[in-house]
């Protein structure tokens, strides 16, 4: 059975009722070893910490963002238009949307797939190269929750030469940028 659901709690914001089910994370999570190892560092972490920790890590730092479209659309139209389709996949399997969160963040992602086994699975991997991207920032940053993203990616199918491709493009590039209605604006050189 994939981990989906699990990884989708610990990619969420800590709080206390996370922190109260540790045991029984740590017993979902028996034998994923890179798991285990994020497991025992949450375990030793004061709550503060970990909130703290968790904002550092993905909402101050765009490269981490675990809202994939952003890595491969920036916030040109094309993202809106990437949300609406995977919106339409959501209800198209019989689980529409609904709450605040956008449908490329992360965990509810996972919790699709965990709901959807093969169409979650399959959105997981068409976004593979941002997965990629973000693991990579992680372990650039020394960050425990690269231990919960090598535990997704090793869930999932080997990556294809293109989507290896695609993370080398994106990691080289970075997100794409749209200066729509900016062209009359230009720097005026004062002396």
């Amino acid at each position: 059975m994939k981990p989906w659901q699990l990884l989708s709690l610990l990619l969420q914001y800590p709080n206390r009722e996370q922190l109260a089910a540790h045991a029984e994370l740590e017993r979902a999570a028996a034998g994923l070893r890179e798991i285990e190892r994020f497991l025992a560092w949450q375990g030793a972490t004061p709550l503060r910490e970990l909130q703290q920790a968790y904002v550092q890590t993905f909402d101050f730092d765009r490269r981490a963002s675990l809202h994939l479209t952003y890595h491969t659309h920036g916030d040109r139209r094309q993202r809106g238009l990437e949300l609406v389709r995977l919106k339409r996949r959501f209800a198209e399997a019989g689980l529409p949307l609904t709450g605040g969160e956008l449908p490329d963040f992360l965990p509810v992602l996972l919790e699709f797939a965990a709901l959807t086994s093969e169409e979650g699975e399959a959105v997981l991997n068409e976004l593979r190269a941002p997965l990629e991207l973000v693991r990579a920032r992680l372990y650039e940053t020394e960050s425990p929750y690269a231990d919960v993203l090598d535990a997704l990616v090793d869930a999932l199918p080997k990556p294809s030469r293109a989507q290896v491709a695609a993370t080398r493009r994106l990691a080289e590039e970075g997100p794409p940028t749209e200066l729509v209605g900016l062209e009359p604006f230009t720097a005026e050189v004062v002396s």
